[in-house]
C-alpha cells in the first residue's frame, strides 16, 4: 500500500521544489487528492501539468496501488493570484 508521503516524494521527483499537498480522503490508501504547485507549470496547459505529475505515479497507477487521484495544479503565478484575491 502506498502512503500519500509516498506519493508526494514521487511527485517531488519529477517536480523540484513544487509545493505539494497529498491527502487521503477516504483513509482507504487508494483514493487520494493532492494540490502541487509548481514554476514548471508555467505557460503550460492544465493538460499538460497533470500529465507531469501523473508521469510520476503511473507505474502505482498500473498496479493498482493508486486507484484514483483527484489533482489540481497550478503555476506559482496562478497560485499567487489566488491567494491574494482570497485575503
Amino acid at each position: 500500500m502506498i502512503s500519500h508521503n509516498n506519493i508526494a516524494e514521487l511527485i517531488a521527483s519529477v517536480l523540484p521544489n513544487a509545493k505539494i499537498q497529498v491527502e487521503d480522503p477516504n483513509h482507504d490508501g487508494q483514493h487520494f487528492s493532492a494540490i502541487v504547485v509548481a514554476e514548471q507549470f508555467e505557460g503550460l496547459s492544465m493538460i499538460k501539468q497533470h500529465k507531469l505529475v501523473y508521469s510520476a505515479i503511473q507505474e502505482h497507477l498500473d498496479t493498482g496501488a493508486i486507484h484514483a487521484l483527484q489533482l489540481k495544479t497550478y503555476s506559482a503565478s496562478q497560485w499567487e493570484s489566488m491567494q491574494v484575491q482570497v485575503l
